[in-house]
C-alpha cells in the first residue's frame, strides 16, 4: 500500500507542479491589473464549493468502485474526504503559509460559516455542505475519476491561489517563488490524499 501511495504521489507530481504555475501566472495577473480584493474573495467562493465537489465525487467513486457498501458509510467517506481535505488545502494550508511569510491573513473555514456567499446570498455553509452531498450522490452513482479528478486538482490550486489574493495583504510579486511553493504543497499531498490515499487506506488493500 505505501508503494502505491507514494507512486501516486510521484505521479503526480508534474501536474500538480503545472497546475500551481498556471496558479502564479494568475496571480501575477492579479497584482499587475491591480483586480480588487473583494473579486478575488467572491472568485474563491465559487471556486471552493466547485473543488468540493469534484473532490467529494472522485473520493466517493474510488470507494464504491473497489467496496459495495451502505449508503451511509459512501456519504461518510466522501463527506470527511472532501469537506475536511479541501479546507486543509483551499484555507488552512494558504493562512498557515501567510503566517510563514509574515503576510497578515484573515483565517476562513468555509464548512462552518454563517455569513452569506457573494451575489447569490446563501449562508455559506449550506453552500459548502450541498456541493459535497452532490459529489457524493455523483460518484456514489457513477465512478468516474480520472477527468474529475485532473478538474479537481487544477480548482483546489486556483481556490488556494484566491485564498491569498482575498485574505492577504502583500507585496505579492516578490513571493512569487514562495508562493508556488505553497501552491504545490497544498494541493500535491491534500488532493492526491482525498482523491487515492484516503480511499484506499480505508479499503486496506491494493
Amino acid at each position: 500500500m505505501l508503494k502505491r501511495i507514494t507512486t501516486e504521489l510521484k505521479e503526480h507530481a508534474p501536474f500538480t507542479a503545472l497546475g500551481a504555475l498556471t496558479g502564479i501566472i494568475i496571480m501575477a495577473i492579479i497584482v499587475l491589473a491591480e483586480v480588487p480584493s473583494g473579486i478575488s474573495h467572491t472568485v474563491f467562493y465559487t471556486l471552493h464549493p466547485i473543488h468540493i465537489v469534484l473532490s467529494a465525487l472522485v473520493t466517493t467513486a474510488m470507494y464504491v468502485r473497489y467496496r459495495q457498501s451502505k449508503i451511509w458509510v459512501a456519504v461518510l467517506v466522501g463527506w470527511t474526504g472532501s469537506i475536511g481535505i479541501a479546507t486543509i488545502s483551499d484555507a488552512i494550508i494558504p493562512y498557515l503559509s501567510g503566517g510563514l511569510l509574515n503576510v497578515p491573513m484573515e483565517f476562513h473555514v468555509p464548512f462552518i460559516e454563517t455569513t452569506q456567499m457573494p451575489v447569490i446570498g446563501i449562508e455559506k455553509w449550506k453552500i459548502v455542505n450541498s456541493a459535497a452531498l452532490l459529489g457524493i450522490a455523483i460518484g456514489y452513482w457513477k465512478q468516474i475519476t480520472r477527468i474529475p479528478h485532473s478538474g479537481h486538482v487544477l480548482l483546489s490550486t486556483w481556490a488556494s491561489l484566491f485564498y491569498f489574493a482575498a485574505f492577504g495583504v502583500a507585496n505579492w510579486i516578490p513571493l512569487l517563488p514562495f508562493i508556488f511553493l505553497f501552491l504545490f504543497l497544498a494541493v500535491w499531498v491534500p488532493c492526491c490524499t482525498s482523491d487515492i490515499v484516503y480511499p484506499l487506506l480505508l479499503l486496506g488493500r491494493d
